[in-house]
């Protein structure tokens, strides 16, 4: 047997172990420290019990394959992994160390999660498995335990039964299920798999947040009918009730087939309202906008961003911004915040404006009253922050491929929170507007 023990080194010194991180039913993962960066790193291999079984090389070729797996993988809300190596005859993987906890721990610790900061967790675990995907692998094993959450980010872990999948075909599989996140198909050697297999499990972990209960066993379904969220948590919205409640349909057919499904079920693009019509640059204060329509219609979304503040400035009779502009960008009329948010709708496909800023943003459960939590989760969700911190506007990303809401960014709004200290009240002013 192979235990690592504390001050241990590896790699001619290159690492040098540091404590026990954590161990599962088939691995152990090591804190130690990378030399001479001194940079704290994790380190996995292969548990006790694990390297007494028979078939010992079998279940180590598949962690071989998870790590170099998990390698080829570089997706924001994966675990990182630095290397592979092997050493007597054991194979470790050393990755990424991130500080913090599972969502199962988090969740017995905390209590249950709400809409505002679950479904941001299972947006950015979505976009994860979609890349899997997009490598042609399922992960089969998606359940809050293989989820680890730090600060404003989450991280999907544990690959060892991803498997290679073909859309449509039938394949025999390893017959791993973990109960209550595993759709009926895991249940069978043989059975069609896909990305529909990922969407169940999914699901299940949101219905897990919002309720702190696992989900009933698919197995047990046929005679058990499923309760829905709600009936544990009546602040869950209709939506997510729904959605979670399709996801994990029991007939593949009946569910999302793809993550991107699942989370336009979460959350719905905004219905957008065609006022005012196309290119009309009505203004009640006698603002020009042909100047924004006309950066816009050229993409010049940086410069159209710098227009954007002037126009509001002109329209509201501001000079700057202060820490009373909350209660100034009510007088902005209700014309002209009609024709911006318009010209950046038309503009943009759908994908930028006020209107699209205040569907996630009361989406999450803001409010016109500030609130630090839902205002961080808001601005994690438009790329407006990240690990807890502002960005300056020079990491506003001037492209379409800006995620959702993304712009217009207030460029001053910058300026106001990581020089003068301010908060994004005026901006929840403008997204509670009953007019927008």
């Amino acid at each position: 047997m192979r235990h690592l023990n504390t001050g241990e080194n590896l790699q001619n010194g290159r690492y040098t172990i540091n404590s026990i991180l954590g161990a599962g039913g088939f691995g152990i993962t090591y804190l130690a420290t990378e030399n001479p960066s001194n940079e704290q790193i994790a380190i996995k291999t292969l548990n006790a019990t694990v390297q007494g079984k028979d078939n010992f090389l079998d279940l180590q070729n598949k962690f071989i394959k998870e790590a170099f797996l998990l390698a080829k993988c570089s997706h924001p809300h994966i675990v990182t992994v630095h290397n592979v190596f092997e050493k007597d005859g054991f194979w470790y993987m050393v990755m990424e160390y991130i500080k913090g906890d599972d969502l199962a721990v988090y969740l017995q610790k905390n209590g249950v999660f709400n809409e505002a900061n679950s479904l941001p967790i299972i947006q950015q675990i979505g976009e994860a498995l979609s890349y899997i995907h997009s490598q042609g692998f399922l992960h089969r094993d998606v359940k809050p335990n293989n989820i680890l959450l730090s600060i404003n980010t989450v991280k999907l872990i544990d690959f060892g039964i991803a498997r290679e999948f073909t859309a449509g075909e039938t394949r025999t599989h390893t017959n791993y299920r973990k109960d209550g996140y595993s759709p009926p198909e895991q249940y069978e050697e043989r059975a069609k798999r896909g990305i529909y297999t990922d969407v169940y499990a999914l699901a299940a972990t949101l219905y897990n947040l919002l309720t702190d209960e696992v989900p009933i066993p698919a197995q047990f379904r046929s005679y058990a009918t499923l309760p829905p969220p709600q009936q544990f948590n009546n602040k869950i919205s209709d939506r997510v009730n729904n959605a979670i409640l399709k996801g994990m349909e029991l007939k593949p057919e009946s569910r999302p087939q793809t993550i991107q499904e699942f989370l336009y079920l979460l959350l719905p693009k905004p219905v957008q309202i065609p006022q005012p019509k196309k290119d009309d640059l009505s203004s009640d204060r006698g603002v020009d906008y042909s100047k924004l329509r006309d950066l816009l219609k050229a993409g010049k979304w940086e410069e159209a961003d710098i227009c954007t503040v002037g126009v509001i400035y002109k329209a509201t009779n501001r000079k700057g911004v202060n820490a009373r502009w909350h209660k100034d960008i009510d007088n902005l009329p209700c014309t002209d915040l009609r024709t911006i948010n318009q010209l950046w709708l038309d503009y943009s496909g759908g994908k930028f404006g006020f209107s699209v800023q205040k569907e996630i943003y009361h989406r999450l459960g803001g409010t016109r009253h500030y609130n630090e939590e839902i205002w961080i989760a808001f601005g994690d969700a438009v790329g407006w922050c990240k690990g807890g911190s502002w960005l300056w506007h020079d990491h506003i990303t001037y492209n379409t491929s800006a995620p959702v809401g993304h712009l217009p960014s207030f460029r001053f709004f910058f300026y106001f929170i990581v020089e003068v200290g301010g908060d994004g009240g005026f901006i929840t002013s403008l997204l509670s507007r009953e007019d927008l």
